[in-house]
């Protein structure tokens, strides 16, 4: 199976990229490689990796969306395996192991990558379970980690794009809802490492309002009619317990009612047997 990696990058990190772009160089069957500088001129990059230069940053999921384009152009990949620009693959096996998760599944979506600092240890977020427990136990989950992940790339042609008006947040859990309604498998393999900095969500400016705003849109777009409210609820909630800073506080409501004015892309309810496959797997889609 024909294995691609796409990398985004707002080009403050070139040394990372570059620590990046020769672990996957490093890979048993290196795979083709795009590298799109969102709004940004990129950094000299190795031979034999793709450069996509974008006039403005387009978001996460919209940068990605044309990753997936351009590798499926080019290079006509079975595999897209999307990492962060900051982290590595501290094993050379990694991508053929992803190759024989998907030979050995034909039923298997997404896989997720378990991401660890430089001593091995996971943050709570990067697990995607209830709880975050147990980062070492592999298994089928309900989401899956945007920094470190691989996507059968039949997939996009059954359920569609990453969801670009999102911009950043949820993203990943927008596109894992989709194709579990599709029948479709995710695993996560904390056998997969893709080594990453520590760091806070909140990091990024728009962490709150984006956050707020698309646990809306995702609600509204997704879930049958009566759980919007108990979801939401749910996560108001959530965040009030918390307590985030005051400022990051009003920034989430803020994005909280932009997303109840806003119209969220079109609506594409789960089934509730997709609905009672999340619970069965330990996260019913109300948390």
């Amino acid at each position: 199976m024909k294995t691609g990696v796409v990398v985004l990058t707002m080009g403050d990190r070139p040394n990372e990229l570059r620590a990046l772009l020769d672990s996957v160089a490093a890979q048993e069957g290196p795979p083709a490689t795009v590298v799109l500088g969102q709004g940004v001129k990129l950094p000299p990059l190795p031979p034999g990796v793709d450069a996509v230069e974008l006039p403005e940053n387009l978001g996460i999921p919209g940068g990605r969306n044309v990753g997936v384009r351009t590798l499926r152009e080019a290079h006509a990949t079975d595999i897209i395996v999307v990492l962060d620009d900051d982290g590595l693959l501290p094993r050379t096996d990694t991508l053929r192991l992803v190759r024989e998760a998907f030979a050995e599944n034909p039923r298997l979506g997404i896989v997720s990558f378990r991401i660890a600092d430089e001593n091995g240890l996971s943050q709570r977020r990067h697990v995607p379970r209830l709880g975050g427990s147990d980062p070492l136990r592999s298994g089928p989950v309900t989401t899956y980690l945007g920094g470190g992940h691989a996507i059968r790339t039949t997939l996009f042609d059954q359920i569609g794009d990453f969801p670009a008006p999102f911009f950043y947040a949820h993203e990943e859990t927008d596109f894992a809802w989709r194709a579990l309604d599709a029948g479709w498998d995710i695993h996560y393999r904390a056998d997969l490492v893709l080594q990453h900095p520590r760091t806070a969500a909140s990091r990024h400016a728009v962490y709150y309002r984006n956050t707020g705003r698309n646990r809306v849109w995702l609600a509204k777009r997704h879930l049958p009619a009566v759980l919007v409210p108990v979801y939401l609820a749910t996560w108001a909630a959530y965040t009030l317990a918390q307590r985030p800073p005051l400022t990051g506080l009003a920034a989430w409501w803020s994005g909280f009612f932009e997303g109840v004015r806003r119209p969220c892309p079109p609506r594409r309810p789960i089934s509730w047997r997709t609905v009672w496959r999340m619970t069965r797997l330990g996260r019913p889609p109300v948390i």
